[in-house]
């Protein structure tokens, strides 16, 4: 009597909000990165499905940096914004559809200009201790500049995610993957 050949598994799908956490290879900056930019990871930690798991840590994953924008030294703000496109598993790649992971870092905007003011205040009452009314003007003009020109040699750090970074990203579509294959000694790659 023949045997009747094992039904496949069925394909596993992982469910939109699934998240997947990542280490990066690379640093990623604001500064020094584009939009549109690609850059690669690994998968930092195993993803499970069902008691099994679906996707192994230190498989190659691909995204696409969304954002880049590195704020100037005296206003506005920096962010960076990354999405992963495609993960491999057990050598086949998938393309995949992430939520933005965003990073931002508030410019110094407001504090710089109450820094510029607070400049020219000092200089402006220097100024007219030392030389009444034309010396105040003197004082606040050499004050103000100061002022703004030391928050500006503060500026901002440059927003960046080093290399070795682990960031979590979640699916926004569902994820369909074919069934691991049976043998253990599969490399993930």
């Amino acid at each position: 009597m023949e045997k009747p050949s094992p039904k496949p598994p069925p394909p596993v799908v992982l469910a939109a909000g699934t998240v997947i956490s990542i280490r990066t290879n690379e640093k990623i900056s604001a500064k020094e990165s584009d939009a549109g930019q690609t850059f690669s990871a690994v998968v930092a930690q195993p993803v499970t499905h069902g008691g099994h798991t679906a996707i192994p840590a230190g498989s190659v994953v691909s995204g696409t940096i969304v954002k880049a924008h590195q704020g100037g030294k005296i206003k506005g703000g920096s962010e960076l914004a990354l999405q992963l496109t495609s993960v491999r598993v057990h050598g086949t790649s998938y393309p995949i559809s992430t939520e933005e992971f965003v990073q931002q870092a508030k410019g110094k905007g407001k504090r710089t200009a109450v820094a510029g003011a607070g400049g020219a205040g000092a200089g402006a009452l220097i100024g007219g201790i030392a030389g009444g009314g034309k010396g105040a003007a003197i004082g606040a003009l050499a004050g103000g500049g100061a002022g703004v020109a030391g928050s500006a040699f503060t500026g901002n750090k440059e927003l960046a995610i080093p290399a070795e970074s682990v960031l979590q990203f979640k699916l926004a579509q569902p994820l369909r993957l074919a069934p691991a294959p049976s043998h253990a000694n599969e490399t993930n790659q």
